[in-house]
């Protein structure tokens, strides 16, 4: 797979919808070609304890964040026509549908390719399967995880080598 679009959500607290900030990075014949991040104001506008430990994020940096149907107008012309990869997919994708109901967005059939699964099948051989770990594996060295577009470099990384 030469062409697609890595993905990745921080969550404010415990509700998918919650996404607070958004890394994209569009990579096209095997390269990166471009990359986005945005921090957003989450929905519902609460953030929990253990998730402000994961990411650092807080109201400080997203009172004055755009909403979410702002930033994916921004994302949506970016992404056209290409296959969506996240790291646990089924967290971002689950995230994705969440903030697009809860905004009454209509949701496109947006293709969702997971690096963790493929992780899982083809680098058994790991300790684990975390997304430093995996991302390592594949030659990148993942500074600032948890900062969702230093997660897209990385998951845009392995999936370059994994899919």
């Amino acid at each position: 797979m030469r062409d697609f679009a890595a993905i990745d959500f921080e969550t404010a607290n415990g509700e998918r919808s919650s996404v607070c900030s958004v890394g994209v990075v569009i990579v096209r014949d095997g390269k990166i070609v471009e990359s986005f991040y945005s921090l957003i104001q989450p929905e519902p506008n609460y953030y929990s304890y253990w998730c402000q430990r994961v990411h650092g994020l807080g109201h400080d940096d997203t009172d004055n964040a755009p909403i979410f149907p702002d930033v994916w107008a921004l994302i949506e012309p970016k992404i056209s026509g290409l296959p969506l990869v996240a790291h646990n997919a089924r967290f971002d994708e689950g995230c994705l549908k969440a903030v697009f109901r809860a905004y009454q967005m209509d949701y496109p059939d947006y293709v969702f390719l997971d690096t963790l699964r493929a992780s899982r099948h083809m680098l058994r051989h790991l300790p684990n399967h975390q997304l430093q770990t995996v991302a390592a594996a594949c030659g990148y060295e993942l500074e600032n995880h948890h900062n969702a577009l230093a997660d897209a470099k990385a998951c845009a990384c392995i999936a370059c080598e994994l899919l």
